[in-house]
Parts: structure tokens; C-alpha cells; sequence
């Protein structure tokens, strides 16, 4: 495994967020929330990346379990499944790396940087056929299967283009959301009240407010990234006054900053590759996953389960065609990705302009209509989930990486109770500031 960052991870859980260095991560130090899937996915899996987790302080929690038994009817069997396995990104990372490195027969390389593909005899016609790697120092390494895992900068399309292939098929456009936000850390350990959920839309903005490992946790405010009014939430100041302004969030910022500034991030695209334009690939002997294959906006929480399914799809894919038929190979590969993954990256992608639209029009004073009906049911999922057990579940299903927004609303019944318990959506009241005490309070 090549790793263009040399930095190892650190020998503790601190020294991973204070002084570890991943410059390769854009988002290495920002909010991170990992859903109920990946902790499915790391406890079938990879069970000594949990031993590891939970040496590290990381965070168990069940957001079914812990809501009042009013909302939720009671505990049922199959509750468990809502559980998650979190932590912030730099602790997370350091115990998946670390096992990583004490794996029999997997070499890390850290400070290894690939400049280009090398290529060998087509397997298919007219298409080239990836034999190996060259790295930033010259040095050529040789592979059955090179797997681009390089996340949102991947540079696949170029180095495709210098070996002659075809371009993949690129859809792209940015997300145009704006982050803003801090950790925090409790003097004793313990996390804040959780009064709405992790995600809170409170008309031009959004509020994530994400547990973390050891007391820790991260409040992020989320804007248009061309709303030039809010700009001003980068001050630390103005920033703690709009959090305080909203009544289910403003005491988990009654702690200790881990930052001494506001942490933003914006440019965030929503991208997805196809390497078979046409039915054809574009080069064989490689493949994509997760973020350098399809990534989107951060702030539903989806990437890291998304990116453990992709890799899992991966080695079932090998397992059932080995690489000695390389089209076979990206064939199987590629419908697997459309069938069970690209779902994912469809609905959140989805959600994101639906979302970014409804934000816009609300900044200018307007109410955001549509004639797609996801965005009306989607509201309505959310409206229903303090009001119907059963809605609550689905919503946490939905919201877990555990079964697609399509995969919930076959199942009998439930696209009724939606509308049921969250038809009025647009009736219910906010709890947050008004456009007008918002634009204030940034400026």
C-alpha cells in the first residue's frame, strides 16, 4: 500500500489529533461522524480495527436507544443494528492504520507517491492494460490489480490520459455548501444532551452537532457557500453567538474549544467516474473506490460506510473472478458499484441540491417550491420521526447507511405514515433565528 503522506501514525490516541500530519486529508481535522454501517461493516470485518477503537476511547452509541421511550415505543429486537462506533477522524484513522501496519503480508509505505501507471499487453482490445505503478522517485512496481483508494484528489483521469486511455465519464458540480466549525471537549467526559438529532435544518442553515472518542465533539454550522451574508461566522465571536441562538444546540458550547478559530472548508464537489463510457472500459488492471471513485458532500456522514461497502464489493468481486480475466474483472466490478453503491451517492447528491436550493430561497426571503416529490417526502420523513416509532426507525435506517431512502418507502405502509405524522412539515414550527437575526449576528 502506497501512501504519499510519510507521517506514521502517532503512538496514542492524542498524539493522533495534536501533532499527526495528513496533508493528503483535507478534511483530516474537521467534524466527522461514522454511521451505524461502518460499524457493522468494521465489527464483521476488521474486528481488531474495533478492539483498537475501543482502546482509543471511541464512542458507542444508539441514537434509538437513547431517545425517550415515547418516541421510540420501546426497545424492539433488531434495535441494535442503529449503533455507532465514532470517533474524531484523526483517532479513528490512527486505529485502522495501525492495524493495517501489523497485518501479515501488507506492506504500508508511507512517503511513497505515484507519478503514473504502467501498462503491459491489452487483455482487451484497444484498451490498455495497467501492469503496475511508478512512484514520484522513478521506482517501477508491478501489480495484478492497481487500486486508486486516493480519495477526492484522486489523479486517475491524468494518469489515464498519459498511458493513452480514454477519459471516464465524469459527472461533476460542486456541492456549494460552507462549513463551519469547532470541537469541544467536557471536563468529565461525559457528551451534551442531544435535543434534535445530530442534523437540525433551521431554514438558510444547518446545524451538525457530532459526538466523538473521549469526550469529545464537534458543532458545525453549515451555510451556502455564496451566501456572502454569513461570512462572517468565520470569527470566532459572531460564530458562538449563532450557535447560542438556536435553542436545541447552544449548550454544546458550554465546554472547553479544541481550537482556538473557526475550522471552515468549502469546494466540496460532488463527483462520480464511470470507467466504462459506452460499455467499455477505459483500462483494465485498475480500479476505483470510495472517494476517488464517488464522493459528495460530508455533511450527512455517508462517506466512510459508502467507502467500506465499495472495498467490500472489491474483494467479493476478486474472490468470485480473480484477476487473471482483467475485463472480467472490471465488468463485475462496475455493475456491483451501480447496483449497490451508486444508490447512495444518487440519493445524497439528491438531497444536496434539493437542500442547497431550499437555503437559497429562504436567504432571499422566498419559499422553496419543487415538483419533485422526494424533496416533500423527505421533509416529511424527517417531520414524522419524533411522532411515529415506526418513522423514527426508517428515518434512522435512511440516515444510517442502513437502507436506501427507495428500499425504505417499498416497504408496506411506510410512505403512508410519512405523510401521516409529517404531511404538515411546512407548518411546524422553527426554533431557530430568522433570516433577518442570523444575517445580524454574522455581521
Amino acid at each position: 500500500m502506497l501512501e504519499r503522506d510519510p507521517e506514521p501514525p502517532p503512538a496514542d490516541a492524542a498524539g493522533a489529533w495534536e501533532s499527526w500530519e495528513r496533508r493528503g486529508v483535507n478534511q483530516f481535522r474537521l467534524a466527522h461522524l461514522f454511521m451505524p454501517r461502518y460499524r457493522q461493516i468494521l465489527e464483521a470485518e476488521l474486528p481488531e480495527v474495533v478492539a483498537a477503537l475501543e482502546r482509543d476511547g471511541a464512542l458507542r452509541s444508539n441514537p434509538l436507544l437513547e431517545a425517550p421511550a415515547d418516541f421510540t415505543g420501546g426497545r424492539r429486537e433488531g434495535d441494535d443494528r442503529f449503533e455507532m462506533l465514532t470517533g474524531r477522524r484523526a483517532v479513528v484513522e490512527r486505529a485502522v492504520a495501525g492495524v493495517a501496519a501489523a497485518t501479515a503480508g501488507l506492506e504500508v509505505r508511507r512517503g511513497t507517491a505515484v507519478a503514473g501507471l504502467r501498462t503491459g499487453a491489452e487483455a482487451a482490445a484497444g484498451v490498455p492494460h495497467v501492469t503496475g505503478v511508478t512512484t514520484a522517485d522513478g521506482e517501477e512496481l508491478t501489480a495484478d490489480l492497481v487500486v486508486d483508494c486516493t480519495g477526492r484528489r484522486s489523479a486517475q483521469p491524468a494518469w489515464l490520459a498519459a498511458v493513452g486511455a480514454r477519459p471516464p465519464e465524469e459527472e461533476l458540480e460542486d456541492s456549494g455548501f460552507m462549513y463551519y466549525g469547532r470541537h469541544y471537549r467536557s471536563a468529565d467526559g461525559s457528551l451534551p444532551a442531544d435535543i434534535g438529532g445530530a442534523l437540525q435544518e433551521f431554514g438558510s442553515i444547518s446545524v451538525a452537532t457530532l459526538a466523538a472518542d473521549n469526550g469529545t465533539w464537534s458543532v458545525v454550522l453549515i451555510a451556502g457557500s455564496d451566501d456572502r451574508a454569513l461570512l462572517g461566522l468565520r470569527d470566532v465571536a459572531r460564530w458562538e453567538k449563532a450557535v447560542r441562538s438556536v435553542p436545541t444546540v447552544a449548550h454544546w458550547i458550554d465546554a472547553e474549544p479544541l481550537e482556538d478559530r473557526v475550522i471552515t472548508m468549502a469546494k466540496i464537489e460532488d463527483r462520480i467516474r464511470n470507467p466504462n463510457p459506452d460499455g467499455r472500459p477505459v483500462a483494465t488492471g485498475i480500479v476505483a473506490v470510495a472517494d476517488a471513485w464517488a464522493c459528495t458532500n460530508p455533511s450527512l456522514g455517508r462517506g466512510a460506510s459508502i467507502g467500506m461497502m465499495h472495498a467490500q464489493l472489491l474483494r467479493d468481486c476478486l474472490r468470485s473472478v480473480g484477476t487473471d480475466r482483467p475485463a472480467a474483472l472490471n465488468e463485475a466490478f462496475s455493475e456491483a458499484t451501480a447496483r449497490v453503491v451508486e444508490p447512495w451517492y444518487r440519493a445524497t447528491v439528491e438531497f444536496d441540491r434539493h437542500r442547497l436550493a431550499e437555503m437559497k430561497a429562504l436567504a432571499a426571503g422566498r419559499t422553496y417550491e419543487t415538483d419533485d416529490p422526494a424533496f416533500g417526502i423527505a421533509k416529511a420523513m424527517r417531520a414524522s420521526l419524533l411522532r411515529d416509532p415506526d418513522c423514527f426507525r426508517s428515518f434512522l435506517d435512511v440516515a444510517g447507511v442502513l437502507a436506501t431512502p427507495e428500499e425504505v418507502l417499498a416497504r408496506p405502509g411506510v410512505l403512508d405514515k410519512f405523510i401521516e405524522h409529517g404531511g404538515d412539515w411546512r407548518e411546524q414550527p422553527g426554533f431557530g433565528p430568522t433570516r433577518e437575526e442570523l444575517v445580524g449576528l454574522a455581521a
